[in-house]
């Protein structure tokens, strides 16, 4: 068994909707979907990189008080949380089929930096960047 990050949690309003933001449109795929009462274990993964999951966590008990949920609501809502990075071969391609599924760019794809990047945000608010790295 191999060591290393193997989840990195993600705050969603709605785990239904997030997760088919994540499959439908981004191309995750499912990885586990585990109910222990009202929580719900629901984890999603790139297909090319099995060892990482992406954690869509809803704010709530058992981890948080009502009051500690409903604050990480708002402020993801805001898109405070930190932002996400997913590399990719060829960035215009990745965005064009985003938009095609239905995601709002934030960031057309830009040359800056030596690599090719764009944005958008998922239905909670989170923030991405599609970067194709500079060869």
């Amino acid at each position: 068994m191999g060591q290393g990050v193997g989840v990195v949690g993600v705050l969603v309003q709605d785990q239904d909707e997030a997760l088919a933001f994540y499959v439908d449109k981004v191309g995750f795929v499912l990885h586990t979907d585990l109910r222990n009462g009202a929580f719900r274990w629901l984890t999603v993964q790139h297909p090319a990189q099995p060892d990482l999951q992406l954690g869509l966590v809803a704010p709530g008990p058992p981890l948080h008080d009502p009051e500690t949920a409903a604050a990480l609501r708002a402020l993801a809502a805001k898109g405070a949380m930190p932002g996400l990075v997913m590399h990719v071969e060829d960035c215009v391609a990745t965005a064009e089929r985003l938009a095609a599924a239905g995601v709002e760019l934030t960031e057309p794809p830009t040359a800056r930096f030596g690599n090719i990047d764009a944005g958008f945000r998922d239905p909670s608010g989170n923030g991405w960047k599609i970067i194709q790295r500079g060869r």
